[in-house]
């Protein structure tokens, strides 16, 4: 049975995910193009989202998988993913990304003319940084595809053997308060023993700790949602003791960080803490959604469906508002609040009057095509 919790909560993720945006044009922190302003403060409420909002989504996506595998075939369910995942993916290469490129080029005096021209004569050579063709943002389909691709012959196997030895003591440790923890073991060993050597790039190739990480969370999905009402039942009634733990692990977070050098003896106690804050919220969210947010309604139909063209268009328009901000002295509020409500509104214009109303432009933004539109009221 459908969760509309999980459904809420993929939608809400991917909403902040465009706060989040927002803000990485205002922080000291790497990103495309930057407000002539940089507002250090901001640093702390984008480093506590950036601990849980991408690893909550792989574990939502791991979570669809096992629904998605009920009715489908492998074979079904692998050209799925390739329809919902390969085909936006590639057309948003195409179309959606090389505006965000052009903006940068245009905005570090790297390129000199119209879009048109960039697009024709420059989008496509090279590999971004040194070059412009990229995939930006969407680094997400490509892991979720290749996640979806190699974990199915054992999710297959997961759901020819309901009942395992695996599945069995997955289910004795969730019915404890803390026994959920026990999945933080492998976080831990990949958070000390891999992410030190291999940094976050996105770039698939050589991305060890992204793909090791991110691969596990994926896989926990899958694992917990089988357990079914077990697994709800427990995150729901220990909700907020998961809360507390995520609150005193994040604070433990920046003590650690703001009063000890980076070293050996630092690493491994961050490590531990960094795995068990996240995981902490991750539980919380879960808990606190089956308890408020598991029924329907026609506005969760509606953002269901389009939550992924969001996603896709969202830091485009985002990226082409703030280069015409950047060099305005207005404040922090204004600026930001500018750029929250023409991304959501010119995206949902888009949305609205172009990619859900034609069929033949559903598919290229992941949509299934339907004799009959949903209408939210």
């Amino acid at each position: 049975m459908r969760r509309q919790d999980l459904d809420w909560l993929r939608v809400i993720v991917f909403a902040i995910l465009i706060f989040y945006h927002v803000g990485m044009f205002f922080v000291p922190w790497d990103f495309h193009i930057k407000n002539n302003v940089l507002y250090h403060w901001l640093v702390y409420p984008m480093w506590f989202v950036n601990q849980w909002r991408l690893p909550i989504l792989f574990v939502i996506s791991g979570m669809g998988t096992y629904y998605a595998l009920q009715k489908r075939s492998g074979k079904a369910f692998v050209w799925e993913r390739i329809k919902r995942l390969y085909i936006p993916l590639a057309f948003g290469m195409a179309f959606i990304i090389p505006p965000q490129v052009y903006i940068e080029r245009i905005a570090k005096k790297q390129f000199a003319g119209n879009y048109f021209d960039f697009w024709l004569s420059d989008a496509f050579s090279g590999v971004y940084p040194n070059g412009n063709f990229s995939w930006h943002h969407l680094w997400f389909l490509v892991y979720l595809l290749l996640f979806s691709l190699v974990l199915t012959p054992i999710f297959l196997y997961l759901k020819n053997h309901q009942i395992t030895q695996i599945s069995l003591r997955i289910e004795a440790l969730a019915t404890k308060p803390l026994g959920l923890y026990a999945f933080i073991i492998p976080l831990f060993f990949i958070e000390s023993f891999i992410e030190p050597f291999f940094p976050v790039t996105h770039a698939l190739v050589g991305d060890w700790f992204t793909i090791i990480n991110y691969l596990t969370l994926f896989l926990f999905g899958f694992l917990l949602v089988n357990l079914k009402e077990v697994f709800w039942s427990t995150v729901e009634k220990n909700r907020k003791y998961y809360l507390i733990l995520g609150v005193i692990n994040f604070s433990l977070l920046l003590f650690i960080t703001h009063f000890f050098e980076d070293s050996v003896y630092r690493h491994f106690p961050e490590a531990l803490i960094k795995v068990v804050n996240l995981w902490s919220w991750i539980l919380a969210l879960f808990g606190f959604a089956s308890k408020h947010l598991n029924r329907n309604s026609n506005a969760l139909k509606y953002s269901n469906e389009a939550v992924y063209p969001f996603y896709i268009l969202h830091q485009t328009v985002m990226i082409i508002v703030a280069y015409y901000l950047i060099d305005l002295n207005w404040s922090l509020g204004l600026k930001s609040g500018i750029m929250i409500i023409s991304t959501f509104g010119f995206t949902w214009l888009i949305y609205e009057l172009l990619i859900r109303r034609w069929r033949f432009i559903r598919p290229l933004f992941g949509l299934k095509n339907q004799n009959r539109l949903n209408t939210a009221t």
